[in-house]
């Protein structure tokens, strides 16, 4: 018996040469629409599959391949007797090979003016239920949904006459995660429509977009997937120029380093260490930016992560190739900079533009078992509803201290403080047990610049220590979220050296 492929696919892309060596093997091609058109005109022998299911396609396409005569001949147990009967007794021919991708959703989504009745139309059926199909029974049948398995497919064809089991059960798996990803997408598309924030199941899919040498420690194997659609301004949206590899620490802190710098308008530059900020700086120049934030700490962004929102130019590359640093992440380079900073070879430099870009509606996390999702902390001094508990008011420099510190401290892993200037932080105190301990940290940090600096609490302070610590250091200006039972005594102790308190009712946890 004549064995026979059928193909019909939205991707068209290496489908015809596939199609040709299936017909020099001596298959009978199957074929739909406009797969079916592009065959015959460049020469192959199609059969429509209307011809064999004696129905023309109906509905402008929507039921073509739901057929017995199609679904009986993939799904038929080669080696059932009871199976085969039923095929002959109903005129039944087996299809050996499937081909077929589907409708191109995600890429119809993605367009800014899609409309709902264009991203229904394009939410596939008959593709789908014939991939499954195929894959459910990949005992006897090859199932393909990529064009870059058509040369392994072909040579255990030409070499053996037909795929091992190995091969089959491999690609069924690959067919059951293309639909899986698939179904995802339009699920989640249609909830985002129905406005439901957590229903009852979450399904997401992501892409592979590169293998990592390890994770987080070399002992730990780790990859690298992006999610589709997914936020414009990110890590995985990011271009490669130059360098070596990206790490799993890398990605990590690039991750980071881009989560602050899209907070500042202004020229701004960003030093990441181990996910948590240690310089950060803005002027009215990139290179002064640059400068500022170094400064900040010119210890820790030894072999930091640098993340900057203009395009690098020869004087902040000057700079930034003075320093050892892990990676560059930057809107775009001048080519004089790109010159400068690509004499170092194993720099990582990327480029990543669009601050103002489309973001993530959710924020997931893993633990062991589940899942965290939460809408991103976006909140600002916009939004808060700020308050001076004091008796004494910032000053207009303050003000601009504060304001830094505030758009600072919500990136860094709590307990956080960050005491800064007008311009550039000075002291970054993260992830401490107790907030007077992170406060000590940061004001250590910070020495002798904390006199006449604001301090940035990522939440309230539960006693008044925190306030005497950032008094005795020289501080002069706080704001915290505000909240404590015992907020008048940290107002009293302020209001005692002079200093101007402001409370946002925002708090900026970062766990």
């Amino acid at each position: 018996m004549k064995k026979r492929a059928l193909l019909s696919v939205s991707d068209k892309s290496g489908v015809l040469e596939f199609a040709k060596e299936l017909e020099g093997l001596g298959y009978e091609i199957l074929s739909t629409g406009g797969t079916m058109n592009h065959l015959k005109e460049n020469g192959v022998a199609v059969t429509a599959v209307g011809d064999v299911t004696g129905f023309p396609e109906i509905l402008g396409g929507r039921v073509k391949t739901l057929h017995p005569y199609i679904h009986g001949g993939l799904l038929a147990k080669h080696d059932d007797p009871d199976h085969q009967a039923e095929l002959e007794e109903h005129g039944i021919l087996p299809i050996d090979i499937v081909c077929v991708n589907l409708y191109p959703f995600k890429s119809t989504i993605s367009k800014p003016d899609v409309t709902v009745e264009d991203a229904i139309e394009n939410i596939d059926i008959g593709g789908p239920t014939m991939l499954r199909a195929s894959a459910k029974n990949h005992a006897y049948l090859t199932v393909l949904v990529d064009s870059a398995d058509y040369p392994a497919v072909l040579e255990e064809l030409k070499n053996d006459g037909a795929t091992t089991p190995e091969t089959r059960r491999r690609l069924a798996a690959k067919v059951f995660r293309h639909t899986a990803a698939y179904d995802a997408l339009i699920s989640g598309y249609l909830t985002d429509l129905a406005g439901e924030e957590f229903p009852e199941s979450v399904t997401t899919t992501y892409e592979l977009k590169q293998p990592l040498r390890y994770g987080e420690n070399p002992h730990q194997k780790a990859a690298f997937y992006s999610r589709p659609l997914g936020g414009e301004y990110s890590i995985a949206r990011a271009e490669q120029l130059h360098g070596k590899e990206l790490s799993y620490n890398n990605i990590q802190d690039a991750n980071a380093a881009i989560g602050i710098v899209r907070e500042f308008s202004e020229p701004a530059a960003v030093a990441v260490k181990h996910m948590n900020p240690c310089g950060v700086g803005t002027a009215g120049t990139l290179s002064d930016a640059f400068k500022a934030a170094y400064e900040a700490d010119p210890v820790s962004i030894f072999g930091g992560i640098i993340a900057l929102n203009r395009e690098v130019d020869a004087a902040t590359a000057e700079q930034l190739a003075g320093i050892f640093l892990e990676i560059i992440i930057a809107p775009g380079y001048t080519d004089e900079a790109f010159e400068i900073l690509t004499k170092k070879k194993n720099i990582r430099l990327l480029k990543l533009d669009g601050a103002e870009g489309k973001r993530d509606e959710w924020a997931t996390v893993s633990v062991e078992g589940g899942l965290l999702r939460q809408n991103p902390d976006t909140a600002s001094l916009d939004d808060a509803e700020v308050k001076v508990a004091t008796k004494r008011e910032p000053t207009e420099e303050e003000w601009e201290a504060l304001r830094l510190g505030w758009k600072v401290v919500k990136h860094v892993k709590s307990n956080a403080i960050v005491i800064s200037d007008a311009n550039r932080t000075l002291g970054v105190g993260a992830g401490q047990m107790n907030r007077v301990g992170a406060a000590k940290i940061a004001l250590e940090q910070a020495g002798d610049r904390a006199k006449g600096a604001g301090l940035a609490s990522d939440a309230f302070f539960p006693m008044d220590d925190t306030v005497e610590a950032a008094a005795k250091a020289g501080i002069t200006a706080i704001i915290q979220p505000g909240g404590s039972k015992k907020d008048e005594d940290s107002i009293k102790k302020a209001d005692e050296y002079g200093i101007a308190m402001v409370f946002t009712g925002i708090r900026h946890f970062k766990h």
